[in-house]
């Protein structure tokens, strides 16, 4: 029997049904710059996706401020949101760690704390912000990192990270985008002209981050861009957004049914790629299911098997799935042990039976219908 090994994974296959989001930005001036939310709702709307959106984004207000102030709790109230995204003060989830989970920290976890007291259903967007262009100035002589962009960035996603994973929420990655852009073409400015708040190109490209992260899908292709972008410019900037979220689902807990298998003839391995989930159900096409985390199946017939991996979050809430099809076909002829073939009867070449007799040519004819000319020469 011939055996073959199969590695296979998957990458996620992202949903292009139109689809509804409604989604509450709690956050200051990053996020009001540029009308960020109405961006995020034209791109979807070209994609024939609607994006239903409120705000409260007071300037210069951290997450201690909005956790007790009476707008941004009342709309949390309002109604039953798919997404609350929170955006700290461009700062504080930059400065030390020890500073970051003393002011920020027990005040995202109140504001995560409203949003599920509210529905368990809704998902907590964490807003990973950028640094800002010359880093930050104004505390550099009090913590060193932030003296620079890159030492800026790079606190800030370790922030924002930490809060995203320590409460099982989503993060986009909006600062990352921008440190991708300004690799890729610096000249391509993402600043206002102080060097901290978003420019139309920053907000466009916060914007192409929030539908993939919201949407879990690509940007590419919008119809939409704002006046002040060249279509170039703007399709670059579509495919940086998206790229940055939906290559690296996991790496910012936005929630996602993946998986992987490896098959062996008729025995599959399945390993669970899935992110930001409580719990998964395999469907493995042929009438059996489980629960386990990283399931193997073996299949007793040949045939074609859609496998189906639900994965469920948000107390049961919410469920995405993962789909692929296997295909299953055991060969059963194992030639080594079939038996020898057997010997009816010798004939002379005009098909009379006889002996086999040395120097002349004879034809021996077999059970499996096979036929010989023998000649045995003495």
């Amino acid at each position: 029997m011939k055996k073959i090994l199969l590695f296979l994974a998957f990458i996620p296959l992202l949903s292009f049904g139109q689809l509804k989001k409604e989604v509450l930005f709690i956050g200051n001036s990053y996020t009001y710059y540029n009308d960020l939310p109405d961006l995020v709702k034209e791109i979807a709307l070209s994609f024939g996706d609607t994006l239903v959106h409120e705000s409260s984004t007071p300037g210069g207000s951290n997450f201690n401020a909005h956790s007790t102030n009476s707008q941004s709790l009342s709309k949390i109230n309002q109604q039953q949101w798919d997404y609350v995204v929170l955006q700290a003060q461009s700062q504080e989830p930059s400065f030390s760690p020890s500073q970051v989970a003393s002011d920020t920290y027990p005040y995202a976890e109140i504001l995560v704390d409203s949003i599920l007291a509210n529905s368990s259903c809704t998902e907590p967007l964490f807003f990973m912000t950028w640094g800002r262009k010359y880093g930050d100035q104004s505390n550099c002589q009090f913590y060193p990192p932030v003296c620079t962009y890159t030492g800026m960035q790079k606190r800030l996603r370790e922030s924002y990270l930490d809060m995203s994973f320590l409460h099982n929420a989503s993060c986009s990655p909006v600062g990352l985008a921008w440190k991708k852009s300004i690799a890729i073409d610096s000249t391509i400015d993402l600043y206002s002209t102080d060097n901290s708040h978003p420019s139309i190109y920053g907000s466009y490209l916060a914007a192409c981050t929030f539908y993939a992260s919201i949407f879990k899908k690509s940007a590419v292709g919008s119809s939409y861009w704002p006046n002040a972008i060249d279509s170039a410019t703007a399709y670059s900037l579509q495919e940086i957004g998206s790229n940055t979220v939906l290559d690296s689902l996991a790496v910012w807990n936005i929630f996602n049914a993946d998986f992987g298998f490896q098959q062996f003839n008729d025995s599959v391995s399945f390993t669970n790629l899935s992110s930001n989930y409580e719990s998964v159900l395999w469907n493995f096409g042929n009438g059996i299911t489980s629960t386990d985390e990283n399931p193997t199946h073996t299949y007793a017939l040949n045939g074609s098997y859609t496998v189906i991996l639900s994965a469920i979050t948000n107390a049961a809430c919410i469920q995405d799935t993962q789909t692929v099809s296997i295909v299953v076909n055991i060969n059963t002829a194992i030639d080594e042990l079939k038996a020898p073939k057997q010997l009816l009867f010798v004939t002379d070449v005009l098909g009379r039976k006889t002996n086999p007799t040395n120097n002349v040519p004879l034809l021996y004819r077999y059970d499996d219908g096979t036929v010989e000319k023998r000649i045995v020469i003495e």
